[in-house]
């Protein structure tokens, strides 16, 4: 007798090769996030430039200016006296600064639209965090970050310069460098978005132990004071009626 018929109803039932390999191409699911990936700071908004004049800066902008040597920086000094505390300063744009740095490290300064954006610009400065640390204890801190100027067909703006010399109350310190953002930088601010002024420690490097291991910031409002195409000056904004330490930056191409 031949082998015995296998019913329809089994054949149907039986999965066919071709179903089988449809069943193994199913594509994978899309990977999960980059956790590191900072999706939530936002691109900084384009703006025109303030092109607010000298005259209308020394007006409305009464602050002492560093007191440097004759060959350390040239930049035009205003008459003598202090910030009038009840004066609010109006001329220039709001940006949110941040100086940061592991203690025994160089300290960077970063500027954003807001605390919320992506950086717009970063410098490192020549200075180590402690150091910077202990300037900013005598309550007043003058930056002058200085360059040469480029020949006239050159249209390299002022916060474009590479290279910068630094002077911290008068005193030379060494070269200041622009630079993109790193991945650590951006962390920085991730973890830094809900805070508009303050300072404090985040952890840093794991396999450091004590402060030394610690990335120290202070983050604060700045007015930004566009005096020309060759001058900027940030003015640290403390709260009202916090006698603070006072820093100024300021950018020069002489």
């Amino acid at each position: 007798m031949g082998e015995p018929t296998k019913s329809v109803s089994e054949e149907q039932d039986r999965p066919s090769a071709s179903s089988s390999t449809q069943t193994t191409n199913v594509p994978p699911a899309p990977p999960l996030p980059n956790p590191s990936t900072h999706s939530s700071l936002l691109q900084p908004s384009i703006k025109k430039k303030n092109k607010t004049k000298v005259f209308r800066v020394f007006r409305s902008v009464i602050r002492s200016f560093p007191i440097i040597t004759p060959t350390a920086c040239k930049m035009p000094s205003l008459p003598g006296g202090k910030l009038d505390s009840n004066r609010t300063v109006t001329s220039g744009v709001r940006v949110s600064g941040t100086l940061f740095g592991y203690r025994k490290g160089r300290v960077s300064l970063s500027i954003q639209e807001s605390s919320k954006t992506l950086p717009s610009f970063i410098v490192e400065l020549a200075m180590q965090t402690n150091v910077l640390q202990k300037e900013m204890s005598s309550g007043m801190v003058r930056i002058a970050l200085e360059c040469e100027k480029r020949g006239e067909k050159d249209k390299t703006k002022l916060m474009d310069e590479p290279v910068w010399t630094m002077f911290c109350n008068g005193k030379k310190t060494g070269y200041a460098v622009k630079r993109e953002a790193t991945e650590e930088d951006l962390n920085v601010m991730e973890l830094l978005k809900a805070v508009t002024m303050g300072a404090g420690v985040l952890p840093g490097k794991s396999d450091v132990e004590g402060p030394d291991g610690e990335m120290a910031y202070m983050r604060a409002l700045f007015e930004r004071v566009v005096g020309s195409k060759d001058s900027e000056t940030l003015y640290m904004l403390s709260p009202e009626g916090n006698n603070g330490p006072e820093l100024s930056i300021f950018f020069v191409r002489i």
